[in-house]
C-alpha cells in the first residue's frame, strides 16, 4: 500500500508500468535499455473517494483518457528505478491536490464608495476624450 494522505491509500496493484526505450542523450546506453516508464493508473477502477476522482480527472487534463486511465511518463533520468520513482511522485502528487476540497468562493458586493469612485473615473475619461475631438470647421 501506497500512503498518499493521512485517510488516502493506493494499492501497488491498482499501479501499471511500462518501460520503454527513452529518447535524448546518452550514446549507445539509449539504445539497448528501456529506462523511461509509462505508468498507467484507473482512476475509475481505483478505490479512491468519488469527489477525489472527479478532481483527479479535472487535473489530469489531456493525460486521461477516455476511459479514465492516467498516463504519467518519466524519462529524466538515465537509471530505471529513478524514473519510476519520479512517475509515482508524480502521481501521489496529483493525488494530493486532487484530495484538497477547493475554498468556496465568497460572493462579494463593491461597496458604495467604490460605486462612486468608478463612476467618477468613468465621467472624467470621457471628458478627455470629448475635448479631443474637433468643436468646429478650421481652416
Amino acid at each position: 500500500m501506497i500512503r498518499v494522505t493521512d485517510d488516502i491509500f493506493i494499492d501497488e496493484s491498482e499501479l501499471e508500468e511500462e518501460f520503454v526505450r527513452s529518447a535524448g542523450p546518452g550514446g549507445q546506453h539509449v539504445n539497448k535499455t528501456s529506462t523511461a516508464v509509462q505508468l498507467r493508473f484507473d482512476i475509475r477502477g481505483s478505490r479512491l473517494p468519488r469527489a477525489v476522482k472527479e478532481r483527479l480527472v479535472r487535473l489530469g487534463g489531456n493525460r486521461v483518457t477516455e476511459d479514465g486511465v492516467l498516463r504519467i511518463s518519466a524519462r529524466e533520468f538515465r537509471k530505471r528505478e529513478m524514473n519510476r520513482g519520479a512517475a509515482l511522485d508524480r502521481l501521489i502528487g496529483l493525488i494530493r491536490k486532487a484530495a484538497e476540497r477547493p475554498k468556496r468562493r465568497v460572493k462579494t458586493k463593491p461597496s458604495m464608495s467604490a460605486k462612486e469612485k468608478r463612476i467618477k473615473e468613468k465621467k472624467a475619461r470621457g471628458r478627455v476624450k470629448k475635448e479631443r475631438t474637433k468643436t468646429g470647421l478650421e481652416e
